[in-house]
């Protein structure tokens, strides 16, 4: 843990004091913060290996209430941060269904060193397997895979996505990757930077939909010492940290329009000025956008620009769903699998047809992502004992039930979570199960809307 840096959250200065003290021993950097609501600057300006996050910030409350949101909020912009759970004994079982929520870990107070240090230990090196899959680069990789730390660009269906990303790549254009949640179109925005000039230099992703309005030109041009509070120093925004490279603005189609006019200047100019500066500065990148949203019709409706559209979809690329290649399903069933059993050391070797067949049939709203998902849980699930060549059967696996078979357009129940259960499968069902709009529609952001479908086995 010795590079490690850390953020401490809790409204007990004595509690900050003692885990400081404790761990500074054993990392390079620990933050510590009273105030919760300082949490997205400090995480929009430093990158943390473990985040110890308090449950409750008000002493006369102990619903965790506040950690609840906090770490949702936490999750909303680093969708990757490793949250740990400060909490008392009786918050046991609230810890856990913050775990269930996206935490990773939960530390009891007072706490004992050894296993305070354990569990800080077991959260950083969490981070280890994207590394060691990163370095070992293309060697274990089969047919059709990037070279991307997460590349899973397999199956028959995706040869002409591919195709064409090998012609695209060598060049400077401009490309839109246009798919619905989970089709894997950030994997495909790594695959044009893997192949073009560009490799060697920086690839920088922002998921741009879910930028605040206060936080979006900070986040991407920057900002100097004073611009605003507690912007102690200069700070390089994502355009910056890109040059030479590609920038990759996921979900570019939730842009506000005042967001749009913002950008298509930067583009326009190929230079940024930081917020609080007068001084531009020339920039030079490979911009590659992706949305599920249909912009054609957006720019229709007047929701977003025609001159930016213009401007990002030099070419287009489309990631058809998982639906519609059942012939990689068991493809992509088999990569993740073997990868899982050997990640969580469980003997299970393959996919029974039984299984398979169910596999087909079902429709993976969620797509690859959800497919991924889906094994992962049922690996882990598998017991630990069973003898070598098992193979996973339909019982093994969960499959979402179809939102319009059970969405009531009446709440029969005065139970919060049936409640927001209703509400979800009522939006999912109005918008086709458009993750953007229904997101819009409840007013949560995509990442919290991911996290209550998971819950919710939606």
């Amino acid at each position: 843990m010795q590079d490690a840096k850390l953020l401490l959250v809790d409204d007990d200065p004595d509690v900050l004091l003692a885990a400081r003290l404790l761990l500074k021993r054993h990392v390079s950097a620990v933050d510590i913060e009273k105030n919760p609501e300082k949490l997205p600057f400090l995480l929009n300006n430093n990158r943390y290996d473990a985040i110890v996050l308090d449950m409750n910030f008000q002493r006369d409350v102990s619903s965790g209430r506040e950690g609840f949101a906090w770490l949702d909020r936490i999750l909303d912009i680093d969708p990757k941060a490793r949250v740990i759970l400060f909490t008392a004994y009786g918050d046991v079982e609230m810890a856990v269904r913050a775990i269930k929520a996206g935490a990773v870990d939960f530390v009891l107070k007072p706490w004992q060193n050894d296993k305070f240090l354990d569990t800080i230990r077991g959260a950083v090196e969490g981070r280890k397997p994207d590394k060691e899959e990163s370095e070992k680069g293309s060697k274990e990789k089969p047919a059709g895979k990037t070279n991307g730390k997460h590349a899973t660009i397999i199956g028959s269906a995706m040869r002409p996505v591919l195709e064409t990303v090998e012609q695209v790549a060598p060049t400077d254009a401009n490309v839109l990757i246009l798919g619905e949640n989970g089709t894997g179109k950030d994997l495909v925005a790594r695959a044009i930077h893997d192949q073009s000039d560009r490799r060697d230099k920086p690839f920088v992703s922002v998921d741009v939909g879910a930028l605040t309005e206060s936080l979006f030109e900070s986040e991407l041009f920057g900002h100097v010492k004073g611009a605003f509070t507690d912007a102690r120093d200069d700070r390089a925004g994502r355009f910056e940290e890109a040059n030479g490279g590609t920038i990759f603005l996921d979900e570019i189609g939730n842009l506000t329009p005042a967001q749009q006019a913002r950008l298509l200047t930067v583009l326009q100019q190929r230079q940024v000025t930081r917020v609080g500066s007068n001084k531009a500065r020339a920039i030079d990148v490979r911009l590659v956008c992706a949305t599920n949203s249909d912009l054609n019709q957006r720019v229709a409706e007047r929701q977003f620009r025609q001159d930016l559209l213009y401007r990002i979809n030099t070419i287009e690329l489309h990631l058809p769903p998982l639906r519609e290649r059942p012939s990689d399903i068991g493809t992509l069933a088999d990569y993740f699998l073997k990868k899982y059993a050997k990640q969580y050391n469980r003997s299970v070797s393959g996919l029974s047809p039984a299984l398979l067949a169910e596999m087909k049939q079902y429709r993976w709203p969620g797509n690859v992502r959800e497919l991924q998902h889906a094994v992962e849980r049922a690996v882990i699930l598998a017991r630990p004992e069973l003898t070598q060549g098992t193979l996973l059967e339909p019982d093994n696996f969960v499959f979402r039930k179809d939102s319009s078979a059970t969405a009531s357009p009446v709440n029969e129940t005065l139970q919060l979570e049936d409640m927001e259960r209703q509400l979800i499968q009522q939006a999912m069902q109005k918008h086709r199960g458009s993750i953007t709009d229904v997101a819009r529609e409840l007013g949560v952001s995509r990442q919290a809307l991911y996290r209550r479908l998971e819950k919710f086995g939606l």
